[in-house]
C-alpha cells in the first residue's frame, strides 16, 4: 500500500510515517518501480502496537530500542519482555497516580455540588411566604 493509504489507515500522517522511517521506528518500506514506498499490510499492527507504547507514555528513545531489538530478531525475545514488564509497571504507578488525583477531583467537585445544593435549597420560598392566613400581617385598608 502507498504511504497516503497507510496514513489514511493508520491514523499516522505521511509526514509522520516517513519521520519514524528515518528514525527506525518503521523499516524502510519496499519501493515500487516509480520508487515510491510501498507498505506491507503487516506494518498496521507493528503502528498500532506503536501507538499503545506512545499512548502509554513510552519514550521514544525506548520505542527505538525495542524496534532495533525486534529487527534483530526472535532471540532478543526475553529482553523486550523485560522492557514490556518494566514499562507495564510505569504504567501501573501512573494509573494509580491517575486514580489519586481522579479521588481529589471527585471530592471536590461533590464539595461544590453540596454548597450548590445548600445555595439552592435557601433560595426556594418556603410553603408558607405565600400565606396570608398564618402569622402574615393584614394590609391596611
Amino acid at each position: 500500500m502507498k504511504i497516503g493509504e497507510l496514513a489514511k489507515r493508520s491514523g499516522l500522517s505521511a509526514h509522520t510515517i516517513r519521520y519514524y522511517e528515518r528514525i527506525g521506528l518503521l523499516p524502510y518500506a519496499d519501493r515500487d518501480a516509480g520508487g515510491r514506498r510501498d507498505y506491507d499490510e503487516s506494518i498496521l499492527v507493528w503502528i498500532a502496537f506503536l501507538d499503545r507504547l506512545k499512548t502509554t507514555g513510552m519514550p521514544i528513545r525506548d520505542m527505538l530500542r525495542y524496534a532495533e531489538l525486534r529487527a534483530a530478531g526472535d532471540h532478543t525475545g526475553p529482553e523486550r519482555r523485560r522492557m514490556l514488564e518494566e514499562h507495564r509497571e510505569e504504567v501501573r504507578a501512573h494509573l494509580a497516580d491517575l486514580q489519586s488525583c481522579l479521588l481529589v477531583l471527585d471530592t471536590k467537585i461533590d464539595t461544590y455540588v453540596e454548597a450548590e445544593q445548600r445555595t439552592h435549597s435557601h433560595d426556594e420560598p418556603r410553603q408558607n411566604d405565600h400565606d396570608d392566613s398564618f402569622g402574615a400581617r393584614q394590609a391596611r385598608t
